[in-house]
């Protein structure tokens, strides 16, 4: 058999698959030392080195005496290149089980892992896509050849091939609130199929374009009525936050409530105003909810609230005993909680909002650069 001749690249797909079934892997970072602080890959049997590249143009010497050897090996940069050419270094050292990320973080940031939530009990099925480099959760309900998307992500092509695999159609796409962490692609998507795209009317003051108003007691049906889509104001997060029952068994709350904290009031500049909002929301709305409800956030802030398969849910009645956020009792305490020592914004969160409102109209390398990092859209996330 002929030897290798160099390093192999391995896809965000095959990355995503290691993180998901906790495999071993060892990854070499060679960005600057602040973008690794800010952003990394992460998962339960992953070690990361951070050594930049430009502390290896001159050699590789250094690296090879801090990696553990008998694991497998990863190098990844920003884009590709630089971590190609330190895999190459690397391979030719001797570390044959080398491989170097296939578009670098900015791949790993837009791959997005479907994961079947469950069935639904008149027919059809319930997905949650999982954009597991940033924490961005988006889900789709099919039955009957009709599909309706929550929270599309910007990646649109993912949800049609999709959807297209399984014979439907996209009838409806939802934002729960107007995002300031990502580019929607719940416009663009609806736009592509035909679809009707429906935004919280509250969040929706200064948008450009037309849209249906997503407000309770507009129900919304997939597939001949099997599927309801029952919306529920939830501000806090957003003056508009809109919350789903599905299927009367899954409570899809955007980003008011999370697996491990609770949606930041001040991505809108209006956390003072919001934040009994969201107390509002979290201890007397959601408390009046059947407690059996499946919870299906919008995101996730650590790799620890990824579940089996990927999946990143709990129970409403679980969430009130473990989340902390559903557990300060005292509201000068909460409002504390929800507006001071906040982690840092999400990047270029102000221009994220003017393209969700078609204020801006960014090109698709634009697009990226505003997206690259962590959503930090909890208040406990750091």
């Amino acid at each position: 058999m002929e030897a290798a001749a160099g390093p192999n690249r391995m896809k965000a797909k095959e990355l995503a698959r290691i993180v998901l079934s906790k495999e071993e892997l060892f990854i070499l970072d060679v960005r600057n030392e602040s973008d690794f602080n800010d952003w990394k890959i992460e998962g339960e049997s992953i070690e990361t080195l951070n050594i930049p590249y430009f502390d290896l143009l001159d050699g590789v010497e250094e690296a090879m005496d801090r990696i553990p050897a008998g694991k497998n090996l990863l190098v990844v940069c920003a884009k590709e290149g630089s971590s190609k050419f330190v895999a190459e270094q690397l391979f030719e050292a001797g570390r044959t089980d080398v491989h170097y990320l296939e578009g670098g973080m900015k791949s790993w940031s837009e791959h997005l892992e479907p994961v079947k939530i469950g069935d639904l009990k008149d027919g059809g099925s319930l997905y949650q896509f999982v954009r597991i480099g940033k924490g961005c959760l988006s889900y789709m309900a099919i039955s009957d050849g009709e599909a309706a998307v929550i929270d599309t992500l910007r990646m649109t092509d993912v949800f049609a091939g999709f959807a297209a695999e399984r014979g439907a159609k996209i009838k409806h796409t939802l934002d729960t609130h107007l995002h300031a962490d990502h580019i929607s692609g719940g416009r663009k998507l609806a736009e592509e199929t035909g679809a009707t795209y429906w935004l919280p009317p509250k969040d929706a003051g200064e948008v450009t374009f037309s849209f249906e108003k997503l407000e309770e007691g507009r129900d919304i049906t997939v597939g001949n009525a099997t599927i309801r889509i029952q919306p529920i104001y939830s501000p806090g997060h957003t003056i508009g936050s809109t919350s789903f029952i599905i299927d009367d068994r899954y409570l899809l709350t955007g980003d008011i409530l999370f697996i491990e904290s609770i949606g930041r009031p001040d991505l809108a500049g209006q956390a003072e105003d919001w934040t009994g909002d969201l107390r509002e929301t979290l201890y007397k709305r959601y408390r009046d909810l059947p407690q059996d409800l499946t919870v299906l956030p919008a995101h996730f802030g650590k790799v620890a609230e990824l579940g089996e398969g990927g999946r990143v849910m709990a129970k409403l009645s679980d969430l009130y005993r473990n989340n902390p956020g559903l557990n300060i009792q005292d509201e000068d305490a909460f409002r504390r909680t929800v507006t001071e020592n906040l982690p840092p914004q999400p990047n270029a969160y102000r221009e994220i909002r003017q393209t969700n409102m078609g204020k801006l109209t960014p090109d698709e390398a634009e697009q990226r650069e505003m997206e690259i990092g962590p959503n930090r859209c909890a208040v406990h996330d750091r």
